[in-house]
């Protein structure tokens, strides 16, 4: 992927234990190739901020009625590299919501920060020869509890998560792109189509000149959000 200079990073929330757990990322990254070994290395510092209850403010963590992605989901940026390399938002998902199916395009770490969820993986069974056309299936589903996360790779890429707890949910996605503000993909299981969206953030706009990393699935513009 190639990423462009978009301007100084930006720290929505800013305060020392976020401002050291990027320093550390931004060191991983600048020092290792391989996904898996970046991945690897971040883990640690990854739970350490997940077990963290201190440093979040407590507006990042609310739903969000008039977000595009309905049923008060909703994606808080919580800071993103100036480059395009690196982003952390918060996931909030109400009881009883689910986000669409969709995909990532990039490495990253997904964690549970609040509440319980469900988390669905899907595979594709087709060639992808089709650009709007996908068959999934479920490759595995399991349960969610605060302090538990997950690595996301290209074939671990394609999920839904559904809120089970009688609070919203909060997760944290630590993403090797400015996930908010790139082309991706939500699929239609059950119809077998796969659709273009930008998922976006609620509390910061994206510039009409993103979403160029990566490449775009589509000159149409997106009929719903994901996460």
């Amino acid at each position: 992927m190639t990423f462009v200079e978009t301007g100084p990073d930006e720290y929505v929330v800013d305060n020392p234990r976020l401002r050291a757990f990027v320093s550390e990322v931004t060191r991983i990254q600048r020092d290792r190739d391989d996904p898996r070994d970046i991945l690897a290395a971040i883990r640690p510092h990854f739970a350490e901020l997940l077990a963290d209850h201190t440093w979040l403010p407590e507006k990042y963590q609310v739903p969000a009625p008039e977000s595009g992605m309905g049923s008060g989901i909703g994606t808080w940026l919580l800071y993103r590299a100036g480059d395009g390399g690196l982003a952390l938002s918060a996931l909030v998902v109400p009881p009883g919501a689910q986000t669409p199916v969709h995909d990532h395009l990039a490495w990253g770490l997904v964690g549970l920060y609040r509440g319980t969820q469900d988390e669905d993986v899907f595979t594709r069974t087709d060639d992808g020869s089709r650009e709007d056309e996908a068959s999934l299936i479920v490759k595995e589903s399991r349960a969610l509890q605060p302090g538990d996360f997950y690595e996301l790779l290209p074939e671990t890429d394609i999920h839904r998560v559904r809120t089970t707890s009688p609070v919203t949910s909060v997760s944290l996605h630590l993403l090797g792109i400015d996930n908010g503000c790139i082309w991706r993909h939500r699929f239609l299981p059950e119809e077998n189509k796969v659709l273009p969206f930008k998922s976006g953030y609620v509390n910061v706009p994206c510039d009409e000149g993103e979403g160029v990393i990566g490449s775009s699935p589509s000159t149409a513009k997106p009929s719903s959000r994901g996460s």
